[in-house]
């Protein structure tokens, strides 16, 4: 009879071995020898959420930090700007927060340092750490380059008033059927400004049952009809989420396009009544958002190794418990070991009082989705522009 056990433990001695190997060549370059002033540019919203555990790393840290430099900027703008620092050699953005598009497009362009494995002696173990589906961003999306620091399921989801809208919506047809009953009632933003938005066009493949949900220009047909009908039943497409928050809490909309975060926040800060429900239509699959932390190519050896302290920092379990913040990317940690009971009281008080007790079993119970790649989803934003928002004279 083979002995699995002895076999057993050869494997993982040899896992061992080969981990062991990993990490003496993954030596990452010394720290500064006086404190540096960290420049930090986000553009993705991102410092909403981290910015507290940041200033605390910097409090604990003098030796390594004298001070934040904090830019914030659109996301379009990211690229050309680190582009021309690069082609001058003169890098001054040591540390950036951005999301799935802008770290994709960079990482395309060969603009950020790859942070693992050449700072795994600092970093620690993603495949240990990560929840599921921020694992399966951080290998999709990050591949080492971006390191992952907040993450939510996102949507897509559907906001309603239960005093202005007591119809049960469960499939797309129960939706275009309510829509066309309520016209000017149902509206969602623009997808290329708007985190609903672009979560409703991608969830709606799988929703609908379409042939290729990774392909928006020969897989979507079922999608694109539906996309087409529902137009006819609205009157215009804001250009961004906060203006359905907007007309949803005045009452001039009954039904918009939602997400976890939207959810939860709008109502937390008095935007959206606190009595607003959610529902998710049979098939739902999440489609997941995610910040992410990336080092621009062209940084000093010395500033990078502060800046994978800084990512190291941020993705311990305490500094994880801040970014359920006030529900703005609800959930919020990427890493197994932060519950909300860890999370600053004013957190815990938030989630506590505007979160739903069904989202933990959808969660659980409903699959999650890989995000388009960036180049599908411009592929998927641009027609939407041209065949549904251009119907519209008021679109974005």
């Amino acid at each position: 009879m083979p002995n699995h056990s002895l076999g057993r433990r050869t494997l993982l001695g040899a896992a061992a071995t080969a981990a062991a190997l990993r990490h003496a060549h993954a030596q990452s370059p010394a720290l500064p020898s006086a404190p540096i002033a960290l420049s930090i540019m986000d553009v993705a919203g991102a410092l909403q959420i981290d910015r507290p555990a940041i200033e605390l790393f910097r409090q604990q840290n003098p030796r390594l930090i004298s001070r934040l430099n904090i830019q914030v900027a659109p996301s379009p703008e990211l690229a050309p700007k680190l582009r021309a620092q690069q082609d001058a050699g003169r890098v001054d953005i040591d540390f950036v927060l951005l999301g799935l598009g802008p770290l994709s497009d960079g990482i395309n362009q060969n603009l950020w340092t790859q942070m693992l494995p050449a700072y795994s002696d600092v970093l620690p173990d993603l495949n240990t750490i990560l929840i599921p589906g921020a694992k399966m961003l951080q290998d999709n999306f990050g591949r080492g380059y971006g390191i992952e620091v907040s993450y939510t399921p996102s949507g897509p989801l559907f906001e309603y008033m239960p005093a202005r809208m007591t119809d049960t919506i469960r499939t797309p047809a129960d939706l275009l059927g309510w829509a066309r009953a309520h016209p000017k009632r149902f509206v969602y933003a623009r997808p290329a400004n708007s985190g609903p938005g672009w979560t409703l066009l991608q969830g709606l493949p799988y929703i609908l049952g379409d042939k290729d949900p990774a392909d928006p220009v020969n897989g979507w047909d079922k999608s694109w009809d539906f996309l087409h009908a529902l137009g006819e039943t609205i009157d215009y497409y804001p250009t961004g989420t906060a203006a359905t928050m907007r007309e949803f809490g005045e009452g001039s909309r009954d039904i918009i396009a939602t997400a976890c975060g939207w959810d939860i926040n709008p109502r937390a800060i008095g935007i959206v009544p606190k009595e607003a429900k959610v529902f998710m239509l049979d098939g739902t699959h999440w489609l997941p958002d995610a910040h992410f932390m990336a080092v621009p190519k062209g940084v000093a050896p010395e500033r990078v190794a502060v800046a994978a302290k800084l990512m190291a920092f941020l993705l311990q379990p305490p500094q994880q418990a801040m970014t359920y913040d006030k529900g703005y990317l609800y959930p919020g940690p990427v890493i197994d070991g932060a519950p909300l009971s860890m999370a600053p009281q004013e957190s815990q008080d938030v989630i506590r009082e505007f979160g739903r007790p069904e989202y933990e079993g959808w969660f659980r119970d409903r699959p999650v989705a890989p995000p388009l790649t960036p180049d599908r989803l411009v592929a998927a934003f641009r027609r939407w522009d041209e065949q549904i928002g251009s119907k519209k004279p008021r679109a974005g």
